[in-house]
Parts: structure tokens; C-alpha cells; sequence
């Protein structure tokens, strides 16, 4: 069944891609929690190009407090044009939507090859022989990514450093009344050190398995962009690094495919300047209080609604609460 927003999103790519004649195999992918993505193929100038839209859900503008610590899509739209600019491996974006246009907010950009599913990635036998390389191509892409001049964007752009980052999730766990000696720990131990953090860069905000585009020849593109913000360039190193985000290969610092010295050579190499290893050690243990503390948040909207997908990953915040142990105490990443 064709959806009904289609005519006026051939209309709006109409005006916004030249030689664009028409389009066709518009289906929604599973993919994406807080938007919806539909993969097309567009008829430009006789040859089919394929494209994602990438759409806020029933098209609609956000709600107030809703995503509060997400972007426009629009502004995401303009912070990847940036990247791509600085050479960062991001899709293009070939059209933003317009409230005239009628098909919704959201943009369209390149549908480029590659997988996003970390069991896939790390043990699927295509991806052998590019595995040992990914790190310092993450470690790459994120120094380009910093190095994007930050000017021209700090009037879309919020800017949330380390102890700006560490307040929000002191509120957040301190809602709960629920308390976690392992995370109040973590919190003493990380203010002193994010208190020393002076850098400020284009930071992705959820550089990690799912978000990042991979084919047997490597790092294709970084995706979803809605957390983007101005801050501290250790916190993509930290995040990616995560142990959550290992998928079972703890041993594997980086994304469970690499090592730190790996990413860090990768990121000093493309510019991105010396990162001692003890720096990144903190951000993971941010990394790791983090995802613990959203896990709290999804086992609260378990006790609403009984959902089986937010109890399974409220469940989860135990695991951190380890993963704070051997980081902090034992200095096990």
C-alpha cells in the first residue's frame, strides 16, 4: 500500500533534485526507535539512485520535552552536510524537508551498502579481513568529526560539556530514588576528572554499533546524528569503547573489533592530537555510568507498561554496575 505522504514527497524531490523522475519501492525499515526510515529508489536523469528518508514519526513536529536531548531534524540534516564538508564518511543529503512541502519532517539522503548489526559485523565470516582495521578507521572518522569547525553551527547546536553531561544524569538517577552505591561511586569518581575537561568540538553524541555503516571494505558512513552537540571530543572515544557496546567480546575494547591503541593511533594520525589513554579511561567509565542510568530509565517505564523490550534491557544496568567495578577499581577496560 503506498503511504500517504508519497505524492508529496515525489513533489518535494521533484524541486530539489535535478532530473529526478519519479519513484518507487518505498518501504520502512525496523530500524531507528525515535524516527521512522523508509528506503526508496528515486529515477534520476534514467538511472535509479537509492535514497533513506528519515522522517520524525507520522511525519509530525516534535512535541514539547519530547527528545529533549536530540536535535531537529533538520539540524541534523545540516550538521552531516558540515561533516561531509570536513571529510567526515557520512550519506549525503540530497533534500530537508519543508513545512510547504506537506510530506512530514524529515530529510533524504544516500542509501550507501554496508551493515549496521554488531552480531554481523563481528561474527560474520565476510567481515574478517576488515575487522582488525576498523578501530583506526573509527579513530579517523572521529578526529574529522572533531575537527569540523564548530563556528557556523553553535546558533543550531547545544553545548553540553563533561560536567554539564554528568549533572544531567545526577538528576536523572537522583528522580528514581532507587540508589546504586556502585553508581554513586562512579559519580564521585567522575567529577573531579570531567571537571578538568577544557576541549570543545562537534561531538557525534551516539558513535557506536548501529550507527555506524560497515561493509567488507570498512567504515562506509557514521549514521544517525540526533545527539550531535557541541562538547568534549572524549566523550565519541569513550562511548564507542563501552563495554555495552562490545556485544559479548569484552576483550575487544573498541566496539568489540579493535583495541584503544588502535583507535587512538587512528585519531592521532588523521589530526585529531594525542589522547592519553588514562583520558579515554574516564569517559568510558562515563560511558558505562550512562548506559546504566538509561537503563534505569527504561526498567521506570517497564512499571508503566509491561513491556517485555524495556525490561530486558532495564535488567542491564547490573551489568554496568560490573563494568564500573573493573574500570574504577581493578582499571580494567
Amino acid at each position: 500500500m503506498t503511504p500517504d505522504f508519497q505524492p508529496a514527497l515525489e513533489h518535494a524531490l521533484a524541486k530539489a533534485i535535478p532530473g529526478f523522475e519519479g519513484m518507487g519501492a518505498l518501504t520502512r525499515l525496523s530500524g531507528g526507535a525515535s524516527q521512522e526510515t523508509w528506503s526508496f529508489d528515486a529515477k534520476v536523469s534514467g538511472h535509479v539512485d537509492p535514497l533513506i528518508l528519515r522522517r520524525s514519526p507520522g511525519g509530525a513536529p516534535r512535541a514539547p520535552g519530547q527528545g529533549a536531548n536530540s536535535v531537529a531534524l533538520e539540524t541534523e540534516a545540516i550538521v552531516i552536510e558540515a561533516s561531509r564538508a570536513a571529510g567526515v564518511a557520512a550519506p549525503r543529503v540530497r533534500c530537508v524537508l519543508k513545512p510547504e512541502d506537506e510530506a512530514g519532517i524529515g530529510y533524504v539522503m544516500d542509501r550507501l551498502p554496508g551493515e549496521t548489526i554488531a552480531r554481523k559485523i563481528l561474527r560474520d565470516a565476510e567481515f574478517d579481513a576488515v575487522r582488525p582495521k576498523l578501530a583506526h578507521q573509527c579513530g579517523e572518522i572521529l578526529a574529522r568529526i572533531h575537527a569540523v569547525d564548530i563556528a557556523p553551527l553553535k546558533s543550531v547546536l547545544p553545548v553540553v560539556d563533561g560536567p554539564a553531561q554528568l549533572r544531567r544524569y545526577r538528576d536523572i538517577y537522583d528522580l528514581y530514588n532507587y540508589p546504586h552505591p556502585v553508581f554513586e561511586l562512579a559519580f564521585q569518581w567522575l567529577e573531579p576528572r570531567m571537571a578538568q575537561a577544557k576541549r570543545q568540538t562537534l561531538v557525534h553524541g551516539d558513535f557506536r554499533h548501529g550507527n555506524l555503516l560497515i561493509s567488507p571494505k570498512g567504515v562506509e558512513a557514521a549514521l544517525d546524528w540526533e545527539l550531535t552537540h557541541i562538547g568534549d571530543p572524549l566523550e565519541d572515544i569513550g562511548w564507542i569503547c563501552t563495554n555495552s557496546w562490545r556485544f559479548g567480546v569484552a576483550e575487544k575494547v573498541v566496539g568489540g573489533f579493535g583495541d584503544l591503541p588502535d583507535l587512538l593511533e587512528g585519531y592521532e594520525q588523521a589530526g585529531g592530537g594525542r589522547i592519553d589513554p588514562d583520558e579515554a579511561r574516564t569517559w568510558i567509565v562515563y560511558g558505562s555510568l550512562k548506559w546504566g542510568i538509561m537503563c534505569m530509565s527504561m526498567y521506570q517505564g517497564f512499571l508503566g507498561d509491561h513491556s517485555v523490550e524495556r525490561a530486558t534491557i532495564g535488567r542491564r544496568s547490573s551489568e554496568t554496575e560490573i563494568d564500573l567495578v573493573n574500570l574504577i577499581i581493578h582499571g580494567k577496560l
